[in-house]
């Protein structure tokens, strides 16, 4: 490891598992002093343990959860340098019809105004210091439209809408907003693949790299470049972290009914 991250305060969200366990664990490993904010306690608290962390369990949906967890990393650590909204809240494979109400509003809740009440809280903070970093993770599923994910795909594209215009607004600060649209085995993409066991061996055989990304290996590396000085002249973009999935669009079609 190179220590881009010493001395650094980082916030990662749904940092309990799959792409947020492995970048909270990389973010540790690079000398970062890291913030878990995670819905399950047990594997949020076992994070924190397992990188010397900060535990705060934290219901993105909940604007009160939010604003705690970042007063959490000041109480703790002195300010938030760095932000990772990672975290979601699940959903169902259904057709746009057959979606709820609930359903989106659940979905914009976790994917736009969690990231959304968690950059407003940590700005001041960064502001202050003239320094900062913001990480939002998005998804190929929004920019590709993919089927039966319409909560998913709005939240996620608001979210880079968000990411976009907070870039503009901040960057006179020292503040940088990116985004990440990853493709790797997170515990999302399990979770519908548990759903609809084809789209494992699809997805990997349609990926140029011939494999779908690893959260630790693949993803949390780009996350900790965002993260770290050497990219303080880059904000308001989306890097797609896989494995130039991005290129080929959308190759898989689940059967949804008629």
């Amino acid at each position: 490891m190179t220590g881009a991250l010493n001395g650094r305060v980082a916030l990662v969200t749904g940092a309990g598992a799959g792409i947020g366990a492995g970048i909270a664990h990389r973010f540790a490993d690079e000398g970062a002093r890291v913030v878990v904010a995670e819905f399950d306690p047990k594997s949020g608290a076992a994070m924190a343990a397992e990188i010397g962390g900060l535990f705060v369990q934290t219901d993105v949906s909940k604007r009160d959860d939010v604003e705690n967890a970042v007063a959490a990393a000041v109480s703790e650590y002195g300010t938030v340098d760095v932000l990772v909204n990672n975290a979601w809240g699940g959903g169902t494979i259904s057709r746009v019809e057959n979606k709820t109400d609930d359903e989106l509003a659940h979905g914009l809740a976790v994917g736009y105004y969690g990231p959304f009440w968690a950059m407003r809280a940590a700005f001041g903070h960064m502001k202050e210091r003239g320094w900062g970093r913001v990480i939002n993770m998005c998804s190929l599923n929004g920019v590709n439209a993919h089927i039966g994910s319409l909560e998913y795909n709005a939240a996620k594209e608001a979210l880079r809408t968000l990411t976009r215009t907070a870039a503009r607004e901040w960057a006179p600060t020292g503040v940088t907003v990116n985004a990440i649209c990853p493709a790797a085995k997170s515990q999302a993409f399990l979770a519908v693949a548990a759903q609809h066991p084809e789209i494992e061996t699809i997805a990997d055989a349609a990926n140029p790299m011939g494999r779908m990304g690893d959260p630790y290996d693949d993803i949390a590396p780009i996350a900790v470049f965002l993260a770290s000085e050497g990219s303080r002249y880059l904000t308001g973009n989306t890097l797609f972290a896989d494995g130039g999935a991005h290129i080929n669009g959308v190759a898989w079609a689940p059967d949804l009914g008629p």
